[in-house]
């Protein structure tokens, strides 16, 4: 039997080799027949378990991003 990939990504999602079936705290089965597939970590998902990039709308930028980010948007 082959292996299975699990990678985790950190702030990120779980990529996880597929295809892959999920049994759901509720009992019911979640299948996906992709090659890989990226499992939310952060429960912010509108399609959980399966991954959106939400967790990317949280990140803090720093001030030093931020003021960085405001002097390039000024200059363009």
């Amino acid at each position: 039997m082959a292996r299975t990939r699990i990678r985790v990504v950190g702030r990120g999602p779980m990529l996880v080799d597929g295809p892959v079936e999920i049994t759901m705290p509720d009992g019911s089965q979640v299948v996906s027949d992709r090659s890989v597939v990226a499992l939310c970590m952060c429960k912010r998902s509108k399609i959980y378990p399966f991954c959106d990039t939400s967790h990317r709308a949280r990140r803090e930028r720093t001030p030093a991003a931020t003021i960085g980010r405001a002097v390039d948007d000024a200059v363009e």
